[in-house]
């Protein structure tokens, strides 16, 4: 997209043009990334693209957008690029030190809603922890769909709590999340909590490898558990084991990959039989497991 003929660039041009360039640089979504880049280069709602087709953007505009599409057509997440992504209808900071928040990680949500549902604890204290909280979604969420909750947010990562200490606030739920640095559970004493929700690292080191290019972007401690996937859950499995209360629940995403490895880790003298949620395209997503009362 060059400045020659400045004056012919409308809107309309430009998503044409920068649609074609971003599919025929290898991005998934061409159209929908020109739309949400240049939305946010001139600050408007995507829809009002289409209320403004025939406007011509300002020459510092058409350059900020210019170099967006230079570095989406590198391969960085549009998320890294405006900033934000949203998650169970909420907008969160993301920064390249989190992971991006995606759409399978919402059953963590809905499936901790469900079994707070049906313990019939809509009233009652709770204790969570979201362990590997990244930009805080599944803690801020947590706490804003259960207000009688309270939530340690705990990440090995200090730039990724900073994140989520300021989707917190945004958030307004600052008070009720506790942000920790802590390698998974080890910080939090024994038989305290009533839910441990996680999307853990679970790729292996040659998942990583054959995935899209953009996926190498975010950070690796997020993404890769070791040689089978299966380290990081499995670590946390036993920690999950020794805070939760007898009784209390594990829900944890995972990757369609290693769904029986993981669900062999669950040792039924310790815990109640695991129940599977699966995705929107049928694959197993989230194992929910609670702590045998008796163990």
């Amino acid at each position: 997209m060059s400045t020659e003929g400045s004056q012919s660039w409308t809107i309309g041009r430009m998503l044409q043009w920068t649609t074609e360039y971003l599919k025929k640089h290898g991005s998934p979504t061409p159209r929908l990334d020109a739309e949400v880049l240049l939305a946010h280069v001139l600050g408007c709602p995507r829809i009002e693209l289409y209320t403004q087709y025939d406007s011509q953007p300002e020459e510092h505009q058409r350059a900020a957008y210019r170099e967006l599409i230079r570095r989406r057509s590198q391969g960085v997440p549009v998320a890294y690029l405006v900033g934000w992504k949203e998650f169970f209808s909420l907008s969160f900071r993301v920064t390249p030190q989190v992971l991006i928040p995606r759409p399978e990680t919402e059953f963590v949500i809905t499936a901790l809603l469900d079994e707070v549902k049906k313990r019939q604890q809509q009233g009652e204290r709770l204790w969570i922890a979201d362990v590997g909280t990244g930009s805080g979604v599944l803690a801020i969420c947590a706490a804003r769909m259960l207000p009688q909750a309270q939530v340690l947010a705990l990440d090995i990562s200090v730039p990724a709590l900073t994140v989520a200490q300021e989707n917190a606030l945004r958030h307004e739920v600052l008070d009720r999340v506790h942000l920790l640095q802590a390698d998974l559970l080890q910080a939090v004493a024994p038989e305290c909590l009533d839910y441990v929700i996680s999307n853990p690292p679970y790729l292996s080191q040659q998942e990583l490898e054959q995935a899209p290019a953009e996926l190498k972007h975010e950070p690796r401690v997020a993404l890769v558990a070791g040689p089978t996937g299966t380290e990081v859950v499995r670590s946390l499995v036993a920690q999950a084991w020794r805070c939760l209360r007898p009784g209390g629940t594990l829900i944890c995403e995972i990757s369609p990959m290693i769904h029986q490895a993981v669900l062999e880790l669950l040792d039924p003298q310790r815990w109640t039989p695991p129940q599977t949620v699966k995705d929107l395209a049928g694959l197993p997503r989230v194992v929910v497991a609670s702590r045998a009362p008796s163990s």
